[in-house]
């Protein structure tokens, strides 16, 4: 054998990754991947987007930047909330870019794809921007953990407290997808089972701007709730536009996604007096006003965080101490069981446990949009009215139909 031809074959072994020594060394040198996969340029673009990108990289940077012995990268797209777009980019992570986690992805029906590619491809999916609550339903798997909010709680937790409160007849205009319609059905299920009654409803495409024909609908049903199962920048147009039909103060208006990034657009004096719930608010404690100060600073737009760009972050944390736990990323149904088996405890969310159907409970808040002479500083915008433990909260295991638990009675 030649001197040259030699230098070919240790070359080409080389390239494949491999070594005479018969170790695999060089491939576990590849980072573990992290992907924020959501809309950075959209009408949910503020909610999450870079804001969700920021939270993950101090994740993995506050866990030291390395897990199972190997270095930390989180890499991100914008799946324009189009689920070809959104499936196209979770394969190309997966198949190509060794991506084993992914995480966010705002949009049920983009969510619910990427859920089925990362079952199929074995790796992880944690979802926070994700509502839809077939993810811990009928379409739960091994691999996914649903970490913030979702249609269930949301509308079942609203809808039965804004009863309680003695408002019984809603109307209901809905964003014209899955998770729309799945946030209407759980809070018009809520507010039948409480003794109230939906008047109507209607259902608006997605990035729509001029509301008025849906609120016209609305106005002619005289509802003593305005319930407004949207999100991003839909739901700040919806209210914006509410206020100039003059409805505010005449009916009680619900966002059940509504955040801090809302406020702005909308003003403290067209908010007040909004009713939400949220999985968490930068300004409960100590340790959330100081990891929110943290990622105030570290984000170019110097904006505080809102549930689901803390609910990344949290979620992160615990997804790098299941890999530690299980000393590898490569196998998914693992990395999900080992975040299943223990309380996740981090200083933004507190104790977090995560069910067999991968959803997991921690308490959420009802929240009241505050009037501005309340709000003492920039981004005091909710006050707390009371705080809804989470086994309460979500959806009771039993009643999911997630096969993940029929298959483990």
């Amino acid at each position: 054998m030649t001197t040259l031809t030699y230098s070919r074959i240790i070359a080409a072994l080389m390239l494949a990754g491999l070594s005479f020594g018969g170790n695999s060394a060089a491939a576990d040198e590849k980072p573990i991947r992290i992907g924020v996969l959501n809309d950075m340029s959209g009408p949910y673009a503020d909610f999450q987007g870079p804001g969700s990108v920021v939270a993950a990289q101090m994740a993995v940077e506050d866990y030291g930047g390395r897990a199972a012995g190997r270095k930390v990268e989180v890499i991100f797209a914008d799946h324009q909330n189009k689920t070809d777009v959104g499936a196209a980019i979770a394969r190309k992570w997966i198949d190509e870019d060794g991506v084993d986690m992914i995480a966010d992805v705002p949009n049920s029906a983009v969510a619910l794809a990427v859920n089925q590619i990362v079952a199929d491809k074995n790796r992880v999916f944690v979802a926070s921007g994700a509502g839809t609550a077939e993810l811990t339903g009928a379409q739960c798997t091994p691999n996914t953990v649903h970490w913030t909010y979702d249609t269930w709680e949301l509308g079942h937790a609203l809808g039965r407290a804004i009863v309680e409160q003695g408002k019984k007849t809603w109307f209901f205009i809905a964003a014209d997808y899955a998770f729309g319609h799945d946030l209407q059905k759980q809070a018009s299920e809520a507010v039948v089972a409480e003794g109230g009654k939906v008047l109507g409803s209607v259902d608006a495409p997605l990035g729509t701007t001029d509301f008025s024909s849906f609120l016209l609908q609305a106005q002619a049903t005289q509802p003593q709730v305005l319930a407004l199962a949207n999100a991003g920048g839909d739901l700040t147009n919806a209210v914006k536009q509410a206020a100039e039909f003059g409805l505010t103060g005449k009916v009680t208006l619900a966002g059940f996604v509504l955040t801090i990034q809302n406020i702005p657009a909308l003003t403290p004096q067209a908010a007040q007096g909004m009713l939400t719930v949220n999985a968490w608010y930068w300004d409960l404690n100590d340790a959330t006003r100081a990891w929110s100060r943290r990622y105030q600073q570290r984000f170019a737009k110097h904006q505080m965080p809102n549930d689901m760009q803390a609910g990344v972050y949290s979620s992160l944390l615990a997804y790098l101490k299941a890999v530690d736990k299980v000393g590898s990323s490569a196998d998914g149904k693992a990395v999900v069981a080992a975040m299943k088996a223990a309380p996740a405890v981090d200083p933004v969310y507190g104790t977090v446990t995560i069910r067999s159907d991968g959803r997991a409970l921690h308490p959420v808040y009802l929240l009241q949009a505050k009037a501005p002479a309340e709000s003492k500083e920039a981004w005091d915008y909710f006050k707390v009215v009371s705080t809804i433990p989470g086994d309460r909260a979500f959806r009771p295991l039993a009643d999911g139909k997630c096969p993940l638990v029929s298959a483990n009675r």
